[in-house]
């Protein structure tokens, strides 16, 4: 079985956001702490559920996205990678509007998962 590697470009792009979901999610899975500081989630005191459910998440994102890479080009693939991602980033809104969350960082997490939302649905629907 060989490493598929996408020739055209929207294809490309949709390839790359699944492949940088996947690198994210195994920084959250090997680096729960760095990655739970960085969200500003650093508990006070060491709670190994904590950081149970942060690398559970991060070995979530690579599964589905490791996945979609392994299995080729197949778009039903890219469009429900699409739509988790979409449905994380509407999770996302609902924060910022109903939990206090208007930070800088909220917004910029937002605009990375929209954008790792919408690359792989542009090649989808042809746009790209």
């Amino acid at each position: 079985m060989e490493f598929y590697f996408p020739t055209e470009f929207g294809e490309q792009l949709a390839f790359s956001a699944v492949a940088a979901a996947a690198l994210i999610g195994v920084l959250v899975m090997f680096a729960p702490g760095l990655t739970l500081k960085f969200f500003g989630l650093q508990p006070r005191e060491f709670r190994p559920e904590g950081y149970g459910a942060a690398r559970s998440a991060g070995g979530l994102t690579v599964g589905f996205s490791a996945t979609v890479l392994m299995l080729g080009p197949q778009t039903t693939l890219y469009l429900a990678f699409s739509a988790a991602m979409g449905l994380a980033a509407f999770g996302r809104i609902l924060s910022i509007m109903s939990d206090r969350g208007n930070t800088i960082r909220n917004f910029l997490l937002l605009v990375v998962q929209i954008i790792l939302a919408a690359l792989p649905l542009l090649y989808v629907y042809g746009l790209v």
